[in-house]
């Protein structure tokens, strides 16, 4: 019996990914990096799940010559870029995707609870429910996994298990959504079932590990995803 939904955060609730794009580059602009993400390097560098994760890449690919910061250098740059990012929600400059409120609404009705799995971090849920709910995070989810709370982010199931741990629910009661191939992986090492609905960055990727992918969550019903648990 379905007894849950399990969302990741970035692209699948909200197409929120240009507005970390844009963050990571106000950011970069403040200190005189000289590094500036575009969309087309944003699309490969989002195959490496984590902002930390993502600068590192990135300085990887530098030239010899080219400044080097060191892990806490990053870590310090990525806490700005977090504040920089919940300012950009905070002044409403982002959506849900269609249907995901519709389907959260749904769920609540029908009893069931409804739990986070992301590679971001805490911070940045509530800077997302802030925005889009006007309200804090444990008044729109019953549980939260974040990205820093695991050893190892998606691919790595850690933070889907993490969430049904906290749940206290087997994956066979749960149906995962997902944007990404990093988070189909991820929700299928868990053993969850998973729904994908493919963001602007994701939309090239193999979705075919899932059980069901939509352009988006728009007139998903309740019963559609219960009867996934029973195929």
């Amino acid at each position: 019996m379905l007894q849950a939904l399990i969302f990741d955060v970035d692209g699948t609730l909200a197409e929120t990914e240009e507005a970390h794009r844009a963050a990571f580059n106000r950011t970069f602009e403040a200190h005189d990096l000289g590094w500036h993400w575009s969309m087309e390097d944003y699309r490969w560098l989002l195959k490496t799940t984590g902002g930390k994760e993502r600068m590192r890449a990135w300085q990887a690919t530098l030239p010899p010559e080219a400044r080097r910061m060191s892990d806490d250098e990053i870590a310090a740059l990525h806490k700005e870029k977090t504040a920089t990012y919940g300012a950009i929600l905070g002044a409403g400059e982002l959506a849900l995707r269609p249907g995901v409120a519709a389907l959260i609404d749904a769920a609540r009705d029908a009893g069931l609870r409804i739990a986070v799995a992301t590679t971001t971090n805490l911070p940045n849920v509530a800077a997302l429910t802030r925005c889009c709910w006007n309200t804090e995070p444990d008044a729109v989810f019953d549980v939260i996994a974040a990205g820093d709370e695991v050893k190892a982010k998606k691919p790595a199931p850690d933070v889907f298990e993490l969430a049904l741990d906290r749940l206290g629910l087997a994956p066979g009661a749960c149906v995962a959504f997902e944007d990404s191939l990093n988070g189909v992986h991820s929700a299928r090492g868990a053993g969850l079932p998973v729904v994908v609905t493919p963001s602007v960055y994701t939309d090239d990727q193999d979705f075919s590990a899932a059980e069901m992918v939509r352009p988006s969550l728009e007139g998903l019903s309740v019963g559609t995803l219960a009867a996934l648990l029973a195929a």
